[in-house]
Parts: structure tokens; sequence; C-alpha cells
């Protein structure tokens, strides 16, 4: 069992700055590819960012590619999600998730992720 808990999140005005925080609780965290999502009201939860479990690959949404940066920190079982020139449609509720060992190019869907954090919302006023 991995328990995700999602930090960062608040207002910031369009071209703002934000960095999230998923911290993760079990010590194998390194065996763990995690992935950034974000959910607007009334949508599907969509893909923004994934990481391998290494750290040594990354993959981004077309929405986020360039504005966005993943990254973690194994030795603190954390995984950042540094956000860039917010937009306004850039606002949702943001989870991280965990699955291990997963190719980040096939992680881009929901179903492959085993563990979710809560969320942490992130609303860009325009």
């Amino acid at each position: 069992q991995v328990q995700l808990v999602e930090s960062g999140g608040g207002l910031v005005q369009a071209g703002g700055s934000l960095r999230l925080s998923c911290a993760a609780s079990r010590r194998t965290f390194g065996t763990y590819s995690m992935g950034w999502f974000r959910q607007a009201p009334g949508k599907e939860r969509e893909f923004v960012a994934a990481i391998s479990w290494i750290g040594d690959n990354t993959f981004y949404s077309d929405s986020v590619k360039g504005r966005f940066t993943i990254s973690r920190d194994n030795a603190k079982n954390t995984v950042y999600l540094q956000m860039n020139s917010l937009k306004p449609e850039d606002t949702a509720v943001y989870f991280c998730a965990a699955a291990p060992f997963l190719n980040v190019i096939a992680a881009t869907s929901v179903s492959k992720y085993n563990y979710w954090g809560q969320g942490t919302q992130v609303t860009v006023s325009s």
C-alpha cells in the first residue's frame, strides 16, 4: 500500500507559477513510476505528466509541454510538478498517482495506476 499526499495548490494569476509536491509513504518509492493528472469540474481526469521510477524518463501532455516540469527526489519519497506560465484552463484538481515500474510512454491512462492521492486545487485567475 502506498499513501500519497499532494500539497502546494492554490490561487494564482495567469502567467504565474506554482509548485506541487506529492509525498509518498512507502520506502520503496524508488520502484514506482509517478504521474500527475488533473480534473476540472464536469470533465474527465486527464493526464498531465509522468516520470519513471529512476527519474531518467519523463513524458508530458501536449497542453503542458514546455510549461510544466515533473521531477522526483527518491531520497525524500517526493515527486514535484513545477508549473510555469499558468493559464486559466489549467484550473483543476491535481492528483498524483503511483504505479510500479510503469513505462512513462504508457503512463497516460488513469487505469495504469494503482495508488492515488486526494488531490490539491489549482485555480488560475485571468
